[in-house]
């Protein structure tokens, strides 16, 4: 679904990734885990262009999107993103929030997407907040409202950056459930977190990233329980 060839990204004279190669097939779970400052938001965002690669192409369903003539915004519509703060319109019901994006895309008419948001809204329990303001919502609700909001344009991928970092530790639960339940239901997903329980009980794959390149990966059992760089063990010696 996604393939990554010779990423590199740097700001000014600092090299942020450095040649980096990565293949995302459907329906996979990829966790990116790694200290501050190793690179890992920046290979997400570049990912979707939010960030532009300094070098490297990135194919996303056999479109070269790192190419100047591909239209970037049709292509965002199918990579659904969640930020680390929210970034809810804070003068727009929970509903405005979540229909906007489908409707101004023309992807559904305004009562299509009332009722997607209904949907959607049910799934997170939060059926009862259609009508609120962002404002009025708790870190976690708002949190969940992000993801719908990025559901609501029907993705075929989700890229969550670090979702739950900015959260109280009570209300990280209830944004990982809702990850939880999108992973049980086939959603093709790249997370950047901290959450190691997650990384081991929810991904297919878990990548280390450190210095801008990914120095380790594995499946989940084998990557916690056998880490084979120094760095990894590391890492993981003094998180988990």
């Amino acid at each position: 679904m996604i393939d990554v060839k010779n990423l590199s990204k740097s700001f000014g004279d600092h090299l942020v990734l450095d040649n980096i190669s990565e293949h995302i097939s459907p329906g996979e779970k990829v966790v990116v885990i790694g200290p501050s400052g190793s690179g890992k938001s920046t290979f997400l965002r570049c990912l979707n262009l939010l960030e532009t690669p300094t070098a490297g192409t990135i194919t996303f369903e056999d479109t070269v999107i790192t190419d100047p003539k591909v239209k970037i915004d049709q292509v965002r519509q199918k990579m659904g993103m969640v930020f680390q703060h929210f970034n809810l319109f804070p003068n727009m019901t929970i509903r405005k929030n979540i229909t906007l994006a489908p409707v101004q895309t023309k992807l559904m008419s305004q009562a299509e997407a009332d009722e997607v948001a209904d949907t959607l809204l049910k799934r997170v329990d939060l059926a009862d907040k259609a009508e609120s303001y962002p404002n009025q919502l708790s870190g976690g609700q708002k949190q969940r409202i992000a993801i719908v909001r990025a559901l609501a344009m029907k993705p075929k991928v989700m890229l969550f950056d670090e979702p739950t970092s900015a959260l109280d530790p009570e209300m990280v639960g209830e944004v990982l459930d809702v990850m939880k339940e999108l992973a049980r239901d086939g959603m093709t997903m790249v997370v950047v977190t901290h959450e190691m329980g997650f990384a081991r009980e929810v991904g297919s794959r878990v990548l280390f990233m450190d210095s801008g390149h990914i120095l380790e990966q594995n499946e989940p059992h084998a990557f916690f329980d056998h880490p084979q760089n120094p760095r990894t063990q590391l890492f993981l010696s003094k998180v988990l």
